[in-house]
């Protein structure tokens, strides 16, 4: 009885010591590999760096080095953040048969998919901050000092799905990770709880982000039920297809055994998701062009040109055919057999998905104007060079992610025997 506080002490003060011990070896992980992974991150690096000094260049010259206009005012950077909401909510189709229908194979390899939801909010968040133009008045929505606004506007409820799902997948990585590599079995409590509200959190985060266009009744494009389905519909094929295209990757490059089983999984999602939005899509311009009127002036500028005025209509039909194109291969029945042909249906799919939810999406909605004036957009070069970086430094994280985590999931970086906490001595000693 007289050892219990010395036990006690000993416990929190070895729990103490793990912590950097865990984050100097994670540091260690990310930053060792073969030269192709140095070759890889020094690509990401060079490309984020270009995109820093073309952002450096916005702020000191304002929005103006953008081809973004009062008519236009959300152009590329609110079109990517959009698709890299779809992405994060899509890793969600790993942890469904993960931990609701208790597949054992799925647990092996659902932290790749936390680590994309991850991966993909550090984008979203970047992608907000550069199109504010001045991010130093972020503040002005910071509660308690500025004026956050909610719950009358959805905005701010788009701040808080889309930094509570970071919180959520950040704590669960961080938690499963710490834990196998101090070699011991997860509580369920600390971390079951958060993964079923990441699930919801999930759904919610793309509803959000489709009712925050959907509710602008002055723009008729965007004024659809039908929006937050196809949103959440295109989202679990463009996340899926990403992580199928990483697993493949990984199986490649790495000793970390993924079976075929998450990949069948996945193609199964892909395979009725696609086809419920190329569904969605052909309900949209069944709609748009039977019915006629002044409100399908938006599609027509889109699909085949207004008054002359084309410049999307190329990004839409590359969209199009992309998907279809994707869809039929999904469709053949032995698609897992043929890598190469898997590869390119989930690239012709990702890139599909990521024009029709990007610009066959936002920059529409704005074209024409509620004046009737009709003023095109194309991303200027300032604008692709910011995106271009935002996207490389997503990669990265998603890379130095996996870097860390599949070392510890294959044991390969546990804490060994002879670093065995006084806790655990204590629990065997009979």
């Amino acid at each position: 009885m007289n050892n219990a506080p010395d036990v006690a002490l000993n416990q929190s003060s070895n729990h103490l010591t793990s912590y950097p011990r865990f984050i100097i070896r994670s540091l260690a992980l990310a930053t060792d590999g073969s030269w192709l992974f140095y070759a890889w991150m020094t690509l990401l690096t060079a490309v984020s760096l270009v995109g820093v000094h073309s952002w450096a260049v916005q702020v000191r010259d304002g929005m103006v080095v953008t081809n973004m206009t009062d008519q236009v005012s959300w152009g590329l950077y609110i079109a990517n953040f959009t698709f890299m909401v779809g992405v994060a909510a899509g890793a969600v189709m790993m942890v469904i048969p993960a931990y609701l229908y208790k597949d054992k194979e799925m647990h092996d390899v659902v932290i790749i998919g936390e680590i994309l939801a991850v991966s993909a909010m550090i984008m979203c968040l970047l992608f907000v901050t550069v199109d504010l133009g001045r991010p130093d008045r972020f503040w002005h929505m910071m509660p308690g000092i500025g004026r956050f606004h909610w719950p009358i506007s959805m905005l701010t409820w788009d701040v808080i799905a889309l930094n509570g799902y970071l919180l959520l997948n950040l704590h669960i990585c961080g938690y499963l990770l710490y834990i196998r590599f101090l070699g011991k079995k997860p509580n369920p409590r600390w971390y079951v709880p958060f993964v079923y509200l990441s699930i919801f959190w999930a759904i919610s985060i793309h509803t959000v982000t489709a009712f925050l266009y959907c509710g602008l009744g002055g723009r008729p494009f965007w004024n659809t039920a039908l929006l937050a389905p196809r949103f959440l519909a295109s989202a679990f094929v463009a996340g899926p297809a990403f992580l199928i295209l990483a697993m493949q990757i990984i199986r490649r490059t790495n000793r970390f055994h993924i079976s075929d089983h998450p990949m069948r999984i996945l193609i199964g999602i892909i395979r009725i998701a696609i086809l419920i939005s190329l569904l969605m899509v052909i309900s949209e311009i069944f709609t748009e062009f039977y019915t006629g009127g002044a409100h399908i002036s938006a599609a027509q500028y889109l699909y085949f040109g207004l008054h002359g005025h084309n410049a999307l209509v190329p990004w839409i039909w590359t969209s199009i055919a992309c998907t279809i194109i994707a869809a039929i291969i999904f469709l053949k029945p032995n698609i897992l057999h043929h890598k190469w042909a898997l590869d390119i249906a989930c690239i012709l799919a990702f890139v599909g998905l990521w024009i029709e939810k990007g610009m066959g999406l936002i920059v529409p909605g704005f074209i024409p104007s509620t004046l009737h004036e009709i003023v095109e957009y194309l991303p200027s070069l300032t604008e692709w060079k910011i995106t271009a970086g935002i996207w490389a430094f997503g990669l990265m994280v998603f890379t130095i992610g996996l870097k860390i985590a599949i070392p510890i999931l294959t044991n390969q970086q546990t804490i060994t025997k002879n670093q065995i906490t006084y806790e655990d001595q204590v629990q065997t000693t009979p």
